[in-house]
C-alpha cells in the first residue's frame, strides 16, 4: 500500500489566517493526503507573542476551503475540552467536510501553558485517567442513541448528541508512548495510533506493546492504523538545507544542532532521495501515514520540493 503523507504544523508558533490559507492550498495542490495542526493556546518554544490561530475555528474553515484532503488536530488535549463538547465540535466539522476530519486527542502535557491561563493541570495519572474516560465518552455519544455511562470525570446520564458525524463516527487518533497506560488506551479506543520522537527501534518496541494490549482487550491490532509524526529538513544540497536548519533552530531552539543529532533522534534529514529512503524504512516497519512536521511553516519552497520529489515516490 502507498504511504500516506501529511503536512503537520505547530499552529501556536505563528499561524495566521493567511499562512493557513497558503498551507491548505499547498496540501491540496501538492498531492498530500492530509493536513494536521497542533492545539495550543500560545507559543511554547521561544516567543509566546507569536500568533496562535484558534484550532477549531481553523478546522471549520478548512472543511469548506478544501475539497480533497483529510485534515485534523494532533492533538486536542482533554484538559482544554470537555469530551461532550469535543464530540459535538468534531461531528459538526466532519459533517461540513463530508467526513474528511480525523480527531486526535491527548492527555495534555505543557504545565506552563495551563498555569498561564488558569486551566487545571492534574497529576499525570489523573490526566491519563481522563483521557481514557474521555475517549469512552466520545465514542458513546456517537452511537446515535440515549446513553448512560457510569464512570469518573465524564459520566453520561441519558445523554444524546445530534447530529451524528458522517457514518456515525470520526476516526479517533490517540498519540501514545506510555507502555503501561496510554498504549493500552490506544489499543482499546483508537482508530489510529500516532507516535512521535522515536527511532525505528523504539517504534518496533512500542508496536509490540500495543499489540500485546490489543490481545488483552480482545481487539485485532490490524484494525488500528499506525502513524508517525516526525520533523523533516529537506533540500537538494547541503547548502540548501543549512539555512533551513538554522531557521528551524531559531523557531524551536531545542531541536538537534547538526545532522548527526537529527538522525539519531529518528528525524528526517537530507535530499528528497534520502528522505524517501528513510520513509521506506518506516513503511516497512508498519507505519501507514507520516505527518511531516514542518518546523518553519513559512518555507513554501521546502513544501513544494516535498510535493514534487517525495510525495510521488511514496504513492
Amino acid at each position: 500500500m502507498p504511504l500516506r503523507l501529511a503536512l503537520m504544523i505547530e499552529g501556536q508558533e505563528g499561524l495566521t489566517w493567511e499562512r493557513w490559507r497558503r498551507l491548505a492550498r499547498a496540501a491540496e495542490e501538492g498531492g498530500f493526503e492530509s493536513l494536521f495542526r497542533s492545539d495550543h493556546l500560545t507559543g511554547l518554544f521561544g516567543d509566546s507573542r507569536r500568533p496562535s490561530l484558534d484550532t477549531w475555528a481553523s478546522l471549520a474553515w478548512l472543511a469548506t476551503a478544501t475539497s480533497r484532503i483529510r485534515f485534523g488536530v494532533l492533538v486536542s488535549p482533554l484538559t482544554f475540552y470537555h469530551p461532550a463538547l469535543l464530540a459535538k465540535r468534531a461531528a459538526a466539522v466532519a459533517e461540513l467536510a463530508g467526513g474528511r476530519l480525523d480527531l486526535g486527542i491527548g492527555a495534555g502535557w505543557h504545565e506552563g501553558e495551563h498555569r498561564m491561563f488558569g486551566i487545571p493541570f492534574p497529576p499525570l495519572k489523573e490526566r491519563v485517567d481522563r483521557l481514557e474516560c474521555g475517549a469512552r465518552a466520545i465514542r458513546a455519544l456517537w452511537q446515535g442513541k440515549n446513553v448512560t455511562l457510569a464512570q469518573p470525570y465524564y459520566p453520561l446520564v441519558e445523554a444524546e448528541s445530534y447530529p451524528l458525524p458522517p457514518g456515525g463516527r470520526v476516526p479517533l487518533l490517540i498519540g501514545a508512548r506510555g507502555e503501561r497506560r496510554t498504549l493500552r488506551i490506544a489499543a482499546e479506543h483508537a482508530d489510529e495510533w500516532n507516535v512521535t520522537r522515536v527511532t525505528l527501534e523504539d517504534y518496533a518496541a512500542k508496536r509490540r506493546v500495543l499489540e500485546s494490549h490489543c490481545a488483552t482487550v480482545g481487539r485485532d491490532p490490524g484494525a488500528i492504523a499506525r502513524s508517525l509524526m516526525v520533523p523533516v529538513l529537506v533540500g537538494r544540497t547541503s547548502a540548501e538545507i543549512a539555512p533551513r536548519h538554522a531557521r528551524a533552530r531559531a523557531i524551536f531552539p531545542r531541536v538537534p544542532e547538526d545532522e548527526r543529532g537529527w538522525r539519531a533522534a529518528g528525524f528526517l534529514y537530507g535530499t528528497p532521495a534520502q528522505v524517501v529512503a528513510d520513509l521506506e524504512h518506516w513503511q516497512r516497519a508498519g507505519v501507514g501515514r507520516v505527518m511531516l512536521q514542518m518546523l518553519d511553516m513559512e518555507d513554501e519552497a521546502a513544501i513544494e520540493l516535498i510535493a514534487r520529489d517525495v510525495v510521488p515516490a511514496c504513492r
